[in-house]
């Protein structure tokens, strides 16, 4: 992990055991073998954090940014001597798995441990770099960011940043130090709503005039044009911005993945927004509930300054709850701007954004300020789409926080969300044949519940069509209750659609067979249930479907996907495709 994590400030190692008998004593020899580890290394300040889960464990060890591979080593050695204590008849197997683990080390790896820390003491001195940790230094000293990966360094950020080669690095004195400089920042995380989000705050910054880079789901864009596609909501597409010397301003995506997986890529920024925490990807790295998932989601924290903002959401009772643990300057959002979180934090001078009378207030810096009536900003749908009127209110305390004017935010407001195209795959809506269509990312119960609100606002007197299908590394549990959610708004139609791009790890099959069991165990009658082979083919027997004044909630989880049906769209446009028609091809 090269920076802030879950577990500790600043960069490490975390290993993940998913050994059945992954126990208390295990992990406290485990730990142990790595404190004394880190003795021998000299890092005397470096964090260990160990937590156990359901499916194991997660050991963390805190280390120099010239130290990681090191780190990585001796966290391995740690859990394999660990685990050979325990049973030496598995010598044989645990070799084979630590030099697999470290095929490239330039003395074979052993288990015996005075041979061990030695062996790691050499690593690290070939490892070390003191010029990079003299740069650092000298950095935090001036206030300036620093990025770090494998090659390179860059001392500030966009347009007042600089990159060196980790194998070049300048001296202190030849660092054009004047030249160097932080760009406003904002980071959006959380469960739903974060893309949107994103692309609210950055449609904010381009209207105040500033060149912005935004990396999301579908990728990297400067000033909305595309750079790389793909999911960049990683620690590697912020890189990729930071170091664009074109951005005066980043907003970036970060989700949970990224965050377990390599920690932030930076650190420091002006704002942080957490949407909400609900339940996803439960099973992974550990994670197994609400607390532990907003306790990754929080790691965002940690960048924040005494000037800067962590926007949290007052409806969500497990912010409400982890607010406690965090010391950065913070902003309350809700659905009601007399929120009690809100008038108490507004008593005492902090910054809040809610709907009253209809519109949607900000206060912020002692003023507040009318950004509009909620019903007339298209991203709620005459006001219906309740969680895009949080994520208005969330963007605003965002932009606010990078210094955007109040009215240049109510002027995006009012217009974000008119054209499909503003929030690519977020609640797009066509009207085409007669049939309303809504192109949406929902792939969680919340995500979905918000979904069919609008779809039924929507539909007079039509039907309801959904499509649904989920990626393949979701807990059964997980998958039943989301096939219980979509059963709770006796959609006339439900469209199972395989995920081909989306298995990962289970048979072609096996999750549309669990999702149409659970919809029947929910009580939808079998005549209300269809199957789709693919994305493309499930989207068709959903239109085919159709008729005048029904609203078909099309669920698209990939980009290609979703290109597809759009195009499909625009063939409909163009041909004057009327509901009931055979579709072009």
């Amino acid at each position: 992990m090269t920076g802030h994590n879950r577990f500790f400030d600043g960069p490490g190692a975390v290993l993940e055991s998913a050994a059945a008998d992954t126990d208390a004593a295990l992990l406290e020899a485990w730990k142990a073998r790595v404190l004394r580890a880190k003795k021998k290394l000299g890092w005397a300040e470096a964090a260990v954090v160990a937590i156990p889960h359901a499916a194991g464990a997660s050991l963390a060890i805190a280390a120099p940014a010239d130290q990681l591979i090191t780190a990585t080593e001796l966290n391995e050695w740690a859990l394999v001597a660990s685990l050979f204590e325990r049973n030496p008849l598995r010598e044989a197997e645990l070799l084979a798995a630590l030099a697999f683990e470290q095929p490239d080390a330039p003395v074979p790896p052993g288990i015996e441990e005075t041979a061990a820390l030695e062996r790691l003491a050499a690593r690290a001195a070939a490892e070390a770099n003191p010029r990079l940790r003299v740069l650092l230094t000298a950095a935090q000293e001036r206030k300036l960011p620093c990025l770090l990966d494998d090659e390179f360094l860059t001392i500030g950020a966009g347009a007042g940043g600089h990159s060196w080669s980790l194998t070049g690095l300048p001296a202190v004195t030849e660092v054009p130090w004047t030249e160097l400089r932080a760009i406003p920042v904002a980071l959006v995380t959380g469960t739903n709503g974060k893309t949107t989000v994103v692309r609210l705050i950055t449609a904010c910054a381009q209207a105040s005039g500033w060149t912005t880079g935004h990396s999301c789901t579908d990728g990297l864009y400067v000033d909305g044009v595309p750079i790389k596609t793909g999911d960049y909501s990683g620690p590697d597409g912020a890189r990729v911005l930071l170091r664009d010397a074109r951005v005066e301003a980043a907003i970036l995506e970060t989700a949970r993945g990224g965050i377990l997986r390599r920690g932030l890529a930076l650190g420091r920024a002006d704002a942080a927004v957490v949407t909400n925490i609900s339940a996803d990807h439960f099973g992974e790295y550990g994670i197994q509930d609400l607390s532990t998932l907003a306790d990754v989601k929080l790691a965002v924290a940690h960048l924040i300054g005494r000037d800067g903002l962590l926007v949290l959401n007052a409806d969500d009772e497990v912010l409400r709850a982890k607010s406690t643990q965090v010391n950065s300057p913070l902003g309350w959002f809700a659905l009601n701007y007399e929120h009690e979180v809100l008038l108490l934090h507004r008593a005492g001078g902090g910054a809040t954004c809610g709907v009253r009378n209809g519109r949607l207030l900000l206060s912020h810096r002692g003023a507040e300020y009318d950004l509009g009536a909620v019903v007339s900003m298209p991203l709620t749908v005459d006001g219906v789409a309740a969680y895009n009127i949080a994520n208005l209110a969330a963007a605003a305390l965002g932009a606010a926080a990078l210094g955007m004017a109040p009215v240049t935010i109510a002027a995006v407001f009012a217009d974000f969300g008119s054209r499909p195209e503003d929030n690519l795959g977020r609640l797009m809506r066509y009207d085409i044949g007669g049939v309303r269509m809504l192109v949406d990312y929902a792939h969680n119960p919340a995500g979905i519940r918000g979904l069919l609100s609008v779809a039924g606002h929507l539909c007079d007197d039509g039907r309801v069509a959904v499509l649904l299908g989920q990626a393949g590394n979701r807990e059964d549990a997980d998958l039943r209750e989301l096939a219980a959610t979509v059963a709770f708004f006796s959609p006339d139609l439900v469209v199972i659609k395989e995920e081909l791009d989306y298995l990962r790890g289970r048979a072609p099959g096996e999750v549309p067979a669990i999702l149409k069991a659970a919809l029947l165990e929910a009580g939808l009658p079998e005549s209300a249930i269809a199957f789709g082979a693919s994305d493309s083919d499930a989207a068709r027997r959903g239109i085919a479907w159709s008729r005048p004044g029904d609203v078909l909630a099309l669920l698209m989880h990939s980009r290609k996907a979703r290109t597809e049906l759009l195009a499909l769209f625009e063939r409909m446009q163009r041909s004057g495709w009327q509901a009931g028609q055979p579709l072009p091809a």
